[in-house]
């Protein structure tokens, strides 16, 4: 028997590998893409991207395996209904409970590895993303540059260009920036072979100090322009603002939930456990589901087992909702749609035995 269990377990974990490596690549390449945005706006370092997205990834990971657990199993027992080899396991004294049985085994491994990414590493994921994103709203706008990059900076009333940088950040070559002056009624042009950061040691205030360049000032397509050149010029360089942002919800330590009597909490809570338990859920689901005729075609039972899935999840999302909302009491919470879903998987898994029971009573 043991070896029909890693028998089974291997091809329902390369087919759940497979799915979920394919919807990982797609939810995370959306995620990248807007980080990639923030960066190219200099609102993010580019020195952060891979570690924010290493990050998220359990957060990502907590919704995929179920859903690439549950493809998985219908794709594997799919391919083994039509080739006959669930015929041959039958015929070898293995029956549905036991195959059920199998099948939990394995799922139970992606429960307990869900369940640790979504009650811990997920919170604790999206705390150091926050932690970053704190310690990205404090640098100035110095350590933001980039070389070779026209950036219009957080001020929003500057954009600069450097076509290098030194190492530690510390000095500019071949500098430009273009900014309005407070009226609004001209543009200031500035050019400088070299620049550096200058700390004023009394206010703590930042300079950036311009060396062997020319300041131009006045408007596009008007012929007079006032030209200034200078050795040394200094601007003062934006402070970051202050920022106090409210802590995200999926950041909050699931201890912290579990001990506040906030409905909003309560139902995070309740989504956080909810998770973990729709793996052996789907597993009662997805064994009947992949039950195939062989004139019927391998994905013929996707559509229907997918939109079986689609609604599970939509229910508990509509649960969490109206739980943190008030409209539906704590203690009744999502786990109505577990017992509905669970009792769907037992009228499917033994809808044979009870069309035979009802046709013996009618016989």
């Amino acid at each position: 028997m043991y070896i029909i269990f890693r028998y089974l377990a291997k091809q329902i974990i390369i087919s759940m590998f497979a799915v979920s490596g394919i919807l990982l690549l797609i939810f995370m390449s959306g995620r990248f893409i807007k980080y990639l945005a923030q960066a190219a706006s200099g609102g993010i370092s580019a020195d952060v991207l891979f570690i924010l997205m290493g990050y998220r990834m359990p957060g990502f990971l907590e919704l995929i395996l179920p859903l690439g657990l549950f493809i998985g199993i219908l794709l594997a027992y799919g391919r083994m209904y039509l080739e006959s080899e669930m015929t041959i396991l039958f015929a070898c004294g293995v029956s549905e409970n036991r195959l059920l049985v199998l099948t939990m085994g394995a799922s139970l491994i992606v429960a307990v590895l869900v369940g640790a990414m979504s009650l811990v590493v997920s919170p604790w994921g999206m705390q150091n993303v926050e932690q970053i994103f704190r310690d990205q709203s404090k640098m100035t706008e110095f350590e933001m540059l980039a070389p070779g990059r026209f950036q219009a900076l957080k001020s929003g009333q500057r954009v600069t260009y450097t076509e290098a940088l030194s190492a530690d950040k510390k000095e500019l070559r071949e500098v430009f920036i273009s900014e309005k002056t407070k009226d609004g009624k001209s543009i200031i042009l500035t050019t400088a072979k070299t620049g550096t950061q200058y700390v004023d040691p009394k206010t703590g205030s930042r300079f950036l100090v311009l060396h062997n360049g020319k300041r131009f000032q006045g408007m596009p397509g008007e012929p007079q322009f006032k030209v200034i050149e200078f050795e040394s010029y200094g601007l003062k360089i934006a402070e970051p603002p202050a920022e106090n942002k409210k802590r995200k919800d999926e950041a909050i330590d699931t201890i912290d939930l579990w001990e506040s009597s906030n409905p909003k909490y309560s139902a995070l809570l309740q989504w956080r456990i909810s998770l973990p338990l729709l793996v052996p859920i789907v597993t009662l689901l997805a064994v009947p589901l992949s039950r195939v005729n062989p004139r019927q075609g391998r994905f013929f039972h996707l559509f229907p087992a997918m939109l079986i899935y689609i609604s599970y999840l939509g229910l508990l999302i509509v649960a969490r909702n109206a739980i943190g909302k008030e409209k539906i009491p704590v203690w009744v919470g999502v786990w109505w749609v577990h017992g509905l879903y669970f009792l769907l998987a037992m009228l499917l898994l033994f809808k044979g035995n009870i069309q035979r029971r009802w046709r013996a009573k009618n016989a």
